[in-house]
């Protein structure tokens, strides 16, 4: 026992922090990208204007 804690609860704690900072670095990359939105042919239209985004 750590902490008081067996170690089935420690078992069943770990997915959940996984899926927690996984959630935080999918949400970290997502914030990085959008400096690239418009920068991106992906994402242009043909001849559209610069003052609205492509997106």
């Amino acid at each position: 026992m750590v902490l008081g804690l067996d170690k089935r609860y420690l078992w069943s704690a770990l997915p959940l922090l996984g899926f927690a900072i996984g959630h935080f670095l999918d949400k970290k990359e997502t914030e990085r990208m959008t400096m690239f939105r418009d920068k991106s042919a992906l994402y242009g239209r043909p001849g559209g204007s610069d003052k609205e985004p492509s997106w």
